[in-house]
């Protein structure tokens, strides 16, 4: 092997090498310190793509959880005004047995009938002043949930239709519209009517349940997507602890000798020198 000083091929080797290792230290350290394998796409440019996918899908899926939830809600709220409409309409039942009677004088028709127009009104304020996030709860247009996954073929829509409350609008769930309790004739047609709206508001609020239970059912259904969706993410993203923090010591040895080894190829060409002594 011939002398030169042009060139120190071993201290270049040695610099490439070290290169190599703190090019390698540098992504161990990125990986440790932010747990994810892939910080940037020349990690892994595919496994990047995929991640980034899977992670559109879980943002979705999260809030599709939400909506179905929210729609929840103000189906729950919508069973509780007609869980007291019921009682209302109760109430309304008694006044009316009572008005049907040929016992009741004409003034306690007049206190019968002043009650139930005050129930008949109260029904009314129920379904008109019922609502959920500033929205009427009881509407003759329907609720579309909206459920989505982010991907063209994973979208769906689940719709809810409570209807609207009125005792004052003729074939109206609660249509008590023309009744009164002002002798016993009318507290007997009033009667039968009652009857029927408390029936159509049971019907209702089985409907409405089962919208609920579907609404409950979808969730359950995104809440295992979401997991699994983020187990397949994790696998791909996340870091690999043990295997980095090996790396992590491989990398810090090999940097420590290999700025000793480039120490000592700089150092070799002094040799040099002593020719000239």
């Amino acid at each position: 092997m011939s002398l030169s000083i042009l060139s120190n091929i071993p201290s270049l080797q040695a610099q490439n090498q070290l290169a190599t290792t703190s090019a390698g230290l540098q992504k161990t350290l990125f990986r440790l310190s932010s747990g994810s394998r892939i910080n940037s796409g020349a990690d892994d440019a595919a496994g990047l793509a995929i991640a980034d996918g899977l992670q559109a899908n879980i943002s979705a899926l999260n809030q599709s959880a939400r909506n179905a939830n929210d729609g929840v809600g103000a189906l729950q709220v919508a069973d509780g005004a007609l869980n007291q409409v019921t009682a209302l309409l109760n109430r309304a039942v008694t006044l009316a047995t009572e008005g049907s009677t040929g016992t009741v004088g004409v003034q306690q028709h007049t206190a019968l009938d002043a009650e139930f127009t005050s129930i008949k009104a109260e029904i009314d304020r129920i379904g008109s002043s019922t609502s959920f996030n500033g929205a009427a709860v009881f509407s003759a247009v329907s609720t579309n949930v909206y459920l989505s996954d982010a991907t063209a073929t994973g979208s769906s829509t689940i719709s809810t239709l409570s209807g609207t409350i009125s005792t004052s609008t003729a074939g109206n769930q609660v249509d008590l519209s023309g009744k009164s309790l002002t002798d016993a004739t009318t507290s007997q047609a009033a009667l039968t009517a009652i009857d029927t709206a408390i029936a159509n508001v049971a019907a209702l609020r089985g409907t409405l349940g089962a919208s609920i239970n579907r609404l409950q059912s979808a969730t359950a259904v995104i809440t295992n997507q979401v997991q699994n969706l983020s187990a397949a993410q994790d696998g791909i993203r996340g870091a690999n602890i043990a295997e980095e923090v090996a790396n992590l010591s491989k990398f810090q040895i090999l940097n420590q000798t290999g700025i000793s080894a480039l120490s000592q190829a700089n150092q070799s060409q002094q040799s040099v020198l002593k020719l000239l002594q």
